[in-house]
């Protein structure tokens, strides 16, 4: 990887993504990893004890909580169990993800349909997204490994399902996207909208202000933009988390409150790393699950990967948002077997495999990402169908 040295132009870099023929490509791949990921899904399901339906593998877990925030709203306050222990509830998930199951439920549609409608849509965008961000970086072949590498990945299961993860990478590589191509209104709405969708959204939020800040250090600033614009841009995008973290704290009547939810339900805190330090040392020393012993693979060769991806200087609002994402990652406890997925956004972790894809022979690169996604599909359906916790 190199980095990156001047700003292509619009032209430059609608040629590189290859116009509507590369982004027909781009969604036609995430088409198959989609299909494949629901067949494999439906083949493990006939060999649990107790099969559900595929529709029912969909919307588990956390598709619950957002369809509840949707159809029912945010709960005034604290939420206690029988024997009056704080309990985790809805105020801990961020709102864009329900606000548009809500919406189309209002039009008329069920709302495990617009759930699931929303995700799927969402996915679209987030392959168009990535070939652009991947083609804008790397060139037009990095850009459909990107799409290829990111959506065929162990925890991509979730673009399919009743999750914020696909609406999540759609907004964040739809940002970074338009903050490359200095469209500072567009950055701006999208990364207030990444900030409204998911925590890590404040790490979004942090790599747009440097991309404000390299864009206001150009000597060459060919397009004659006021520097008002990237500043704005990145002022709104900082401003989502703190805003409906605010919120909550109002709502409640305590300043605190989302991350006592969040710690109450999930066992969510913010530890230095400890939990997952110990998570690592204990499984990799005496584990004896395959789950867990890959979940701790999977972890170490995301830290590997994101070092080489930094040794290759890639755009730096990119290693920013990486770097402070990953911090979140691996800095707080929870769910060991969820950190997969909180990753899966994190595209600093997917570049060497993307320019080392994007330089090698095309039947190298097909054949190798075919072996990736056979596992990372597997997986993914392995995990919401026999694994019995959530993702």
């Amino acid at each position: 990887m190199t980095a990156l040295t001047e700003t292509p132009t619009k032209e430059d870099l609608w040629d590189r993504a290859g116009g509507l023929s590369g982004i027909g490509t781009a969604v036609g791949i995430l088409t198959a990893t989609r299909v494949g990921q629901l067949v494999m899904i439906w083949w493990l399901n006939g060999g649990v004890a107790e099969p559900r339906s595929l529709w029912e593998r969909l919307l588990i877990w956390d598709a619950g909580w957002f369809l509840r925030v949707a159809m029912d709203g945010y709960p005034e306050g604290y939420t206690y169990g029988a024997s009056g222990q704080l309990e985790g509830n809805e105020l801990a998930f961020f709102p864009v993800y329900p606000m548009l199951i809500r919406l189309g439920a209002a039009i008329g549609i069920d709302p495990s349909v617009a759930a699931l409608t929303v995700a799927w849509l969402a996915s679209v965008c987030a392959a168009i997204a990535l070939h652009l961000l991947g083609s804008s970086l790397y060139g037009k072949r990095a850009g459909w490994a990107l799409v290829a590498i990111c959506c065929s990945a162990p925890a991509s299961v979730v673009l399919s399902m009743a999750y914020s993860e696909s609406l999540f990478i759609a907004l964040v590589a739809g940002m970074f996207v338009a903050a490359h191509r200095r469209v500072w209104w567009a950055a701006g709405l999208l990364g207030l909208l990444t900030a409204l969708s998911r925590p890590t959204g404040a790490a979004a939020a942090l790599g747009l202000a440097v991309a404000a800040l390299l864009a206001l250090r150009r000597d060459d600033r060919h397009d004659g933009q006021p520097t008002w614009k990237p500043l704005t841009a990145a002022a709104v995008a900082l401003a989502g988390v703190p805003l409906y973290l605010g919120w909550v704290a109002y709502r409640v009547g305590d300043l605190t409150a989302w991350f006592k939810i969040q710690t109450a339900g999930w066992g969510t805190s913010f530890d230095y790393g400890a939990s997952t330090g110990k998570f690592l040392w204990t499984t990799l020393r005496s584990g004896d699950g395959w789950v867990p012993m890959s979940v701790a693979l999977i972890l170490l060769a995301a830290l590997a990967a994101a070092g080489v991806a930094l040794a290759g200087r890639p755009w730096l609002p990119i290693a920013v948002y990486g770097v402070v994402a990953m911090i979140l990652v691996y800095g707080q406890a929870g769910f060991y077997h969820s950190k997969p997925r909180l990753l899966l956004p994190v595209l600093l972790t997917l570049l060497p495999a993307v320019v080392a894809a994007a330089r090698a022979r095309p039947r190298v690169a097909v054949l190798s990402i075919t072996a990736w996604a056979l596992f990372g599909l597997w997986y993914g359906a392995y995990l919401v169908t026999v694994w019995p916790y959530t993702l």
